[in-house]
Parts: structure tokens; C-alpha cells; sequence
């Protein structure tokens, strides 16, 4: 067969997926005149993890399931777009790790709203300024996220989704020398991800913090005069603000990756794989935080992450942040709650939502 011929054959499949492609985005129409009827959300990660893994089980071919991921990312973005205008608040500004991890969420057909604080990103979500937001919540090198874990504790807002974004970090300046550097600008966390790699390369360089890696970015762009500046950013940033990179892949763990959640005014469908997140506060007596962790065993509850933050009621008073596998809305789950909350002064379930594969 000769390359026009199976040129023409590609011509003709793609001829056939545009043709369906509309068809589906007619349907998806359809689907939001349906939702806006019975008072649903747009977004409905339940079946955004039904569809996806529906596809990749039907999957035979060369298409690996990342690829599947990518392209029906898009086309379930732009069905959400035709559905409601939906805008996805996030820490700003553009181009930082959460406005990444929101669009490997959303995709490039929904609008977004860059905050300026985690607390803004949360009163966007709670007034119905925006739809979602997208907030960090723990990295794999430097753990949890204080200030979004504290602010659940009053918010009415639901964890509705998960996503995990591998970081990797770049140091990066206008064309100053490695050699030449004597400040870097970047954010906390970051220096913290980076500790190894600037102590050996570059020890005696000033390291001061901004609110973001994309703040970082920025001072170094709009600073051309001022010698011997560097930021640590993602290399989104870098074709952004039109840095150069100096070293690439900086981190000190390669395996490096922030977890971000969904939030929104809604608590997410169950699915045959969910995970759940609460806060809870045990009384003060001997024993008490084992007390709490029973139920889980005797329900055969997987627990995958608990984390402890002062309550700031009272000294060495404190909340316990614990995931676990599975839905609020399941039997086992109800015993266990039922079972913890006879421990606890105080009990919040954040939310239940399907675990993401990553």
C-alpha cells in the first residue's frame, strides 16, 4: 500500500471521528438541558472515572491509557463548555502547579480564575463565583498543605475530586550564569523540594520566598537590570516569561508530586472506586485516638493517609485528618462513622469522590 493510499485512509477516519465528535457534542447538550432540569452540577466526576475506565477495559489497540486520559480530557471539557459556562477557581496566578493541575483536570474549554490566596479560592467556590476550585493539599517530599487542611474545618465546601501532578522544578533566570547567581526567588515548599541540589550548587545564594512559583517567574522577568537573579519554577513558566533554564529537574526526589483537590458546593457519587476524607477532634482520655481507629479495622477500612494540625481551641488540643478508601454513602462506612463519632467531640466529613489513578 502506498503512503497517499493510507493517507486517504486516515482521511477517511478522521473524517468519521469529526462526524461523531459533533454528534456527541449534540448529545452533551442534551445533557446539560437535562441536568439544569433536575438542578445537577455540570461536572460529575463520577462518570467522568465511569467513562474513562469503560474506554480503557474496551481498549485493544495501540492506545495506552495516558492517551486515552489526554484526548477525552478535551472532549469532555469542551461537552462541560456546552453544557454552562464553567469557571474553575485556583491559586494564581497563570501558569502555576495548581493552574496545571486544573487544567489536567478540566482541559483548555472552561474558563478559570486565578485567586490570590487559598482562603480566595475557597470564597470563590462557597459565594458561586466559580463553579470549582482547585486548591494543594500535600506534597510527596514535604507533606501536608497546613493552611487548605485548617480551612476545611468551617468551610461548607466538599471535597469532590482528587489529582496528583508530577513536579518538576527548574532554576531558571533572564541569562545569568549558574555560576553568577547570588538570589533565588521561589516559594517555600519549593526550597524544601530543592534542599539537596541548592546546598551542593548553590550554598551561598540568598533564597527568598514568594507567594508562588509564578510571582518568582515574574520578579525575574520584569528585573532585566538586576544581575545574578534566578527563580525556581516549572518550565511552563520558563516559555511564559521567556526565562532561560540554567538546570533542569532540580527536585531531590524524581519521583516528586503534589496532590491538589476539587472543591464545590456538591458532595461527588460513589463509584466503584471512591476514597473519603474527615476531620476529628478525640476526647482527652487515655487511649482515645486508638479508640478512634477500631472501627476502621473492624470494617476492614483501609486507612491511606492520617494527619494531625492544632485545633488552636486550646493548648495540645488537636484535629486528626484521615483518608480512607471507600463512600460515605456505603453500609460499612456508616457503621464505622457511626462507630468513631461516639469518640470524637468533634466530626466532619469533607467529602467523598472517586481516587484518582494518579
Amino acid at each position: 500500500m502506498s503512503l497517499q493510499n493510507v493517507r486517504k485512509k486516515i482521511d477517511n477516519i478522521d473524517s468519521k471521528i469529526l462526524s461523531l465528535l459533533n454528534e456527541r457534542a449534540e448529545a452533551s447538550k442534551q445533557v446539560g438541558k437535562l441536568k439544569a432540569r433536575d438542578g445537577q452540577g455540570i461536572y460529575a466526576p463520577h462518570r467522568e472515572k465511569e467513562v474513562l475506565s469503560r474506554l480503557k477495559k474496551m481498549n485493544k489497540g495501540s492506545m495506552t491509557p495516558e492517551a486515552i486520559d489526554a484526548i477525552y480530557r478535551e472532549i469532555m471539557s469542551f461537552s462541560i463548555s456546552l453544557e454552562k459556562k464553567v469557571t474553575i477557581a485556583y491559586l494564581g496566578p497563570a501558569v502555576t502547579y495548581t493552574h496545571q493541575a486544573a487544567q489536567k483536570k478540566f482541559g483548555s474549554s472552561v474558563e478559570y480564575s486565578a485567586c490570590a490566596s487559598i482562603t480566595d479560592v475557597f470564597s470563590d467556590v462557597e459565594s458561586g463565583r466559580c463553579d470549582y476550585g482547585v486548591v494543594p493539599v500535600e506534597n510527596s517530599n514535604e507533606g501536608a498543605v497546613n493552611h487548605t487542611l485548617d480551612l476545611f474545618i468551617d468551610s461548607e465546601l466538599k471535597i469532590y475530586a482528587e489529582i496528583y501532578l508530577p513536579i518538576h522544578h527548574h532554576l531558571m533566570s533572564l541569562g545569568n550564569p549558574l555560576s553568577g547567581i547570588v538570589q533565588v526567588y521561589s516559594k517555600d515548599q519549593v526550597f524544601g523540594q530543592c534542599r539537596l541540589w541548592l546546598e551542593s550548587n548553590l550554598r551561598n545564594a540568598e533564597l527568598i520566598e514568594t507567594a508562588s512559583t509564578s510571582e518568582a517567574a515574574q520578579i525575574v522577568a520584569n528585573n532585566s537590570n538586576q544581575e545574578g537573579i534566578a527563580c525556581i519554577a516549572s518550565k511552563i513558566a520558563s516559555d511564559e516569561y521567556g526565562l532561560k533554564i540554567l538546570a533542569s529537574s532540580i527536585e531531590d526526589n524524581p519521583n516528586n508530586t503534589t496532590r491538589f483537590l476539587v472543591i464545590a458546593r456538591a458532595e461527588a457519587k460513589p463509584t466503584e472506586s471512591d476514597k473519603t476524607s474527615l476531620v476529628f477532634e478525640i476526647k482527652d482520655k487515655a487511649g482515645a485516638l486508638h479508640d478512634t481507629l477500631v472501627p476502621f479495622k473492624k470494617g476492614n477500612i483501609n486507612l491511606t493517609k492520617i494527619e494531625s494540625r492544632p485545633s488552636k481551641k486550646k493548648k495540645w488540643s488537636y484535629y486528626f485528618f484521615v483518608d480512607f478508601e471507600g463512600h460515605d454513602e456505603e453500609a460499612r462506612v456508616k457503621k464505622a462513622l457511626a462507630a468513631l463519632k461516639k469518640n470524637c467531640t468533634f466530626l466532619k466529613v469533607l467529602g467523598s469522590y472517586p481516587r484518582s489513578e494518579g
